[in-house]
């Protein structure tokens, strides 16, 4: 009687441990659950938000980063599973999308994969190389500075053909994706692969018919984008620019003089700014300039490629401002209409 009274209680007690036991696993394993998986982002009343890690990036920096913008609900939870997911050691740098309802399993996942989200930087409407620089700093990690320096160095721009004031025509106009954190370097590498990609055998031997190459039409381009915003016109006014480069005749373009002159703030060329020395003044300097005046659209350059042939040598802006423009073939007629606009410019007071 007393054995089964003993086995009885001893009974009682394994299972009540039992029962312990299992109720302290449940209890760890919600634990556990909560730190793994629960939500500890905090991002207010965004569903989401984007988080910039620098280059060389420490897990300190990291944390400071979140803590700073107050991503993370529970510090203690994020570090005890970094910690134990090793991303101490995992850092990547980049461009992170960071969701709503994240828990930190998910969060430290993402950036330790280095699964950016990619930036969409367009190119258009750029005149000088500073300005391309800003574009590209405003965008990427990499600072204006840098890439301003990478496209004015022979060394780098000769490895890719081109010299430091031909530097621009890699950059096509359009938009494209870049990572946050893409270099320099690899920003050139990357314009260089779409730029030859652009430039396919069809295109190359329409610029060899031409006696030209990739970057003298790209350079023809950019003034003749500059002449006139009338997509129809392109052709024709690139016929007059080839007409005048086979007869040794100086371009005499009015853009170029006032990219020599670095107002582009410039509506009225005058005598005074004809006498700027500067290779790019088409006034004075015969054949092209040495680089682009702006970044020649693809369809500009594939305008200047299929010219039209004519006997043209001269242009001038209609008087109408329609934006397009009167075509002669003699000095004298082009001196003719010249006046017209010249006068219609004075009876509107546009003096500069």
């Amino acid at each position: 009687m007393i054995k089964q009274k003993r086995r009885s209680t001893l009974k009682k007690i394994f299972i009540s441990l039992l029962v312990v036991i299992a109720i302290c696993g449940v209890g760890l394993a919600y634990f556990a659950y909560k730190i793994i998986y629960q939500n500890n982002v905090n991002l207010a009343e965004k569903e989401s938000v984007y988080i910039y890690i620098p280059t060389g990036s420490s897990y300190n920096d990291v944390k400071s980063i979140l803590y700073d913008q107050d991503i993370i609900l529970n510090k203690h939870t994020f570090e005890w599973l970094a910690e134990r997911k090793n991303y101490n050691n995992l850092v990547r740098s980049g461009r992170y999308h960071i969701i709503s309802g994240m828990g930190n399993n998910d969060l430290i996942n993402l950036l330790r994969s280095g699964e950016q989200k990619p930036v969409m930087v367009t190119f258009t409407n750029i005149r000088t190389k500073e300005q391309l620089a800003g574009v590209i700093s405003r965008h990427l990690e990499t600072d204006s500075l840098s890439v301003l320096n990478t496209l004015n160095c022979n060394g780098v721009m000769s490895e890719y053909g081109f010299t430091t004031e031909q530097a621009k025509l890699m950059f096509l106009p359009n938009t494209y994706e870049f990572y946050w954190n893409t270099s320099a370097g690899e920003l050139l590498d990357r314009m260089y692969r779409e730029y030859n990609r652009f430039w396919n055998e069809k295109r190359r031997e329409k610029a060899a018919e031409m006696n030209m190459t990739p970057i003298r039409a790209g350079i023809l381009a950019s003034i003749v984008q500059l002449e006139t915003s009338k997509k129809d016109e392109m052709a024709k006014i690139a016929g007059v620019y080839i007409n005048r480069l086979e007869r040794n005749m100086a371009l005499q373009a009015d853009p170029t003089v006032v990219y020599a002159t670095g107002d582009f703030s410039i509506n009225r060329v005058l005598n005074r700014h004809l006498n700027i020395d500067s290779p790019y003044n088409t006034y004075i300097y015969r054949g092209l300039p040495p680089g682009p005046i702006t970044l020649p659209e693809p369809y500009t350059i594939d305008q200047v490629l299929n010219y039209e042939k004519h006997n043209y040598l001269y242009f001038s802006a209609r008087e109408d401002f329609s934006g397009y423009h009167n075509f002669a073939k003699t000095h004298s007629q082009h001196i003719a209409n010249a006046r017209k606009y010249q006068q219609a410019l004075n009876e509107r007071r546009i003096m500069k």
